[in-house]
């Protein structure tokens, strides 16, 4: 009887074992996809200062967001990656023609801009319906421009993803609207407090590249950390 009772606290105290090692397996587990998750928005902030600080002349915008999809694009696949391979990628995409889209996109937002102010100088009738499609084909031309800037690689010309990014932007609203959300993100962050809004680009950038992923996946360019 009592070797009975001994081999049922043995059966018992080795399944209570089994179990808190599966309890603390389990939570090991949580802990290394949490790290993983907060080094990937980590480094998103990270490539957001540098997106901010290239594009600080303005019409290298384009140019510094194709540069900080590539790292992202990089680091998320376990590439070498870095500030230089940054700057390879900025240079890169400035000969590709990022200098004339960055010029064409300022002077579109230029117009846009003319117009809101038109409409609120001299109100006319239809002016609303007139700013609002402004409104609209602003953030059109903003969410293409972004989906290029996403889907760029070295060696790559300007005018071969803009039309391509301009028809993915209109065939997948929902993308599109989560690359809204992204820049929704931005324009809270420099309410809040304006140097947040550098961080952000990275955020932003971040969702675009997940945007591209669900819509075209490729094998050889991992997003998975993005994603996950």
């Amino acid at each position: 009887m009592s070797r009975e009772r001994s081999r049922e606290s043995s059966r018992e105290s080795s399944r209570e074992s089994s179990r808190e090692s599966s309890r603390e397996s389990s939570r090991e587990s949580s802990r290394e996809r949490f790290r993983a998750r907060f080094a990937v928005f980590a480094e998103c902030l990270l490539v957001g200062v540098w997106i901010g600080v290239a594009a600080l002349p303005l019409v290298t915008l384009p140019a510094a967001l194709a540069a900080g999809a590539g790292h992202l694009r990089r680091w998320t696949g376990d590439h070498e990656t870095g500030l230089r391979s940054f700057a390879a990628d900025l240079r890169g995409a400035l000969r590709g023609g990022g200098w004339a889209v960055g010029t064409g996109y300022l002077t579109a937002l230029a117009v846009v801009g003319a117009d809101l102010a038109l409409v609120r100088a001299l109100p006319v009738p239809g002016g609303r319906a007139a700013g609002s499609l402004a409104v609209l084909a602003a953030l059109w031309l903003t969410v293409s421009l972004l989906r290029a800037a996403t889907a760029w690689r070295p060696g790559q010309r300007w005018r071969d993803l803009l039309g391509p990014a301009a028809r993915r932007a209109l065939r997948d609203p929902a993308g599109s609207l989560l690359v809204v959300c992204g820049l929704v993100v931005i324009a809270a962050s420099a309410w809040f407090s304006t140097p947040l809004a550098l961080p952000a680009l990275g955020v932003m950038v971040a969702a675009t590249l997940a945007t591209e992923r669900r819509v075209a996946p490729v094998a050889d360019d991992p997003v998975v950390g993005l994603r996950a």
